[in-house]
């Protein structure tokens, strides 16, 4: 692409963005925080100072504090679906649109749509209201991050399916954690703050452990943190010495181990704010023909899961795999390298080769970094 295109492109590229809507989220460490509540309390805030803001979608789980900051403040219709024989409720995207208010209050960003709406997830309608160039102010709790998925159900055991790609956090103008701490949390539980009565105590004995809440606000902290550092390198300009990263994670057909390495090269991406790509090399042993068919299942799931991560997809068919990840690392400019412990089957195939030795001496001459997650 030659300047003068890269130039149209840019200009292009912010005038879109100056039409967009404003994205502001709410982002806590569970159920219970208050995040709902201070959406609504901006609300009151916004529409007394004369700004046109309208409640696209609100859940307030019949606590009694948050019912009462519903009072007053201007609802859209839900919209009525036929559903499994049940008339059920789902926000009304296409109202919004048409009533354009300056500010839609959008509660449960993670939130799975009734099927028969016109997307998936809630954080594609979203995406819809932004790009109609309305404001919008949502919430999350950290759980539903995809590249911490890993890490949460080490945390409390439970394998969260309502999930947003980090790419939507990353588009948000602003990211705000409400934060309590562990005794705080657990003293609005026992106060009938959060669940009723007859789930307090199972509540207590499993995702609100003491141990739990601190391993989460501890991930909910260190996610704002890293976008607040996103922005401040998006809008303060670079030394010219400044290295920009650029991470490839390299993954094998073992299903398990891929989903870690892209996961948390996801995470260091997000962090660094950088490029990076997921390559899978096939060798002649996993071609389409010789290949199980549920191995070529978890693959196509594991590049759509980089691909929903912001990876760039890589598939190469080669013999030597070292020689391929050289190849890669070269072309696409790499800083640093992503694989798999050494008892994961990329790192045997690896070490089985008598280029390994090459391999490390290439990546001092470039001054590439290898990082080996667990």
């Amino acid at each position: 692409m030659t300047e003068k295109e890269n130039n149209v492109k840019h200009f292009l590229e912010l005038i879109q963005r100056s039409r967009r809507g404003k994205f502001k989220v709410y982002i806590g460490m569970s159920a219970g925080v208050g995040k709902t509540y201070r959406m609504l309390q901006e609300a009151h805030s916004l529409l007394r100072n004369g700004i046109d803001v309208k409640i696209g979608y609100i859940e307030t789980h019949g606590r009694e504090e948050t019912e009462e900051l519903v009072i007053g403040l201007p609802i859209i219709p839900r919209k009525q679906l036929f559903y499994k024989g049940k008339n059920l409720e789902e926000m009304d995207l296409q109202a919004i649109i048409n009533l354009r208010p300056e500010v839609v209050i959008v509660d449960e960003l993670a939130h799975t749509n009734i099927e028969g709406s016109k997307n998936e997830k809630r954080w594609q309608d979203i995406l819809d209201i932004l790009e109609a160039g309305i404001n919008v102010i949502s919430a999350v709790n950290i759980q539903h991050i995809e590249s911490l998925n890993g890490e949460i159900k080490q945390i409390t055991g439970i394998e969260v399916s309502e999930r947003i790609p980090d790419s939507v956090l990353q588009l948000a103008d602003e990211v705000v954690n409400i934060d309590l701490t562990s005794d705080e949390l657990v003293n609005r539980l026992k106060e009938g703050k959060i669940y009723t009565a007859d789930k307090i105590q199972r509540a207590l004995t499993h995702f609100f452990k003491s141990e739990n809440i601190l391993q989460l606000r501890e991930l909910a902290l260190k996610e704002v943190a890293s976008q607040v550092e996103r922005k401040v390198e998006a809008e303060i300009a670079h030394d010219v010495s400044f290295r920009h990263e650029k991470l490839l994670a390299c993954i094998s057909s073992n299903e398990k181990t891929a989903k870690k390495v892209i996961r948390k090269t996801a995470r260091l991406a997000n962090y660094y704010h950088s490029k990076w790509f997921v390559l899978y090399v096939q060798i002649p042993s996993e071609s389409n023909d010789r290949i199980p068919l549920d191995k070529q299942r978890h693959l196509i799931n594991n590049f759509k899961l980089a691909t929903e991560l912001g990876a760039q997809v890589i598939r190469l068919e080669e013999q030597n795999v070292t020689d391929a990840i050289m190849k890669v690392a070269e072309e696409k400019k790499i800083t640093t390298l992503c694989i798999g412990k050494p008892h994961f089957s990329l790192f045997k195939v690896i070490m089985a080769t008598s280029v390994f030795n090459k391999l490390l001496n290439k990546l001092a001459e470039t001054d590439i970094d290898l990082i080996i997650l667990s």
